[in-house]
């Protein structure tokens, strides 16, 4: 007959120990690949949203590409940007009480400002030789009371 040991409950055997860490294991490594596919499933959907983007910005620009060759819009963009008249035509402007002109007007864009080009040796050069010279003295403050007498 079989003896009973009293108050022995579930043990954890040497087989299930091993078994319980293979699994805690596995689950270690398959958590960063599974976090590595999300990461790149979601670079994915964005990579996606913004084809849909740029295909939508690039039809928008073909439609506007397409207008220009349109003799027609041509003319209008002239009239409304630079304030052009046909000739034949009389082009009124719209004068305020105030004397200012009311609604768009059309100004012509400023020319780009020219921009000269400093390599990186020039610009580190120039602050070497700034460097190296004493600062400059700050100039003393007026007196106060001289200021107000000189009133």
């Amino acid at each position: 007959m079989a003896t009973a040991s009293a108050g022995t409950g579930p043990q954890l055997t040497t087989r299930a120990i091993v078994l319980l860490s293979v699994v805690l294991l596995l689950i270690a490594s398959y958590t960063s690949t599974l976090h590595a596919w999300w990461e790149q499933r979601a670079d994915i959907q964005s990579t996606r949203a913004e084809i849909v983007m740029r295909k939508q910005q690039i039809a928008g620009l073909k439609d506007q590409k397409a207008r220009w060759n349109d003799p027609a819009y041509v003319k209008q963009q002239a009239k409304e940007r630079f304030g052009w008249v046909i000739p034949g035509e009389v082009g009124y402007r719209v004068i305020g009480s105030d004397g200012t002109v009311k609604g768009n007007v059309p100004t012509l864009e400023a020319p780009p400002i020219a921009t000269t080009r400093t390599e990186w040796y020039d610009k580190l050069w120039g602050s070497v030789k700034e460097s190296g010279k004493t600062p400059k003295a700050p100039e003393p403050e007026p007196d106060p009371d001289k200021v107000l007498k000189k009133k």
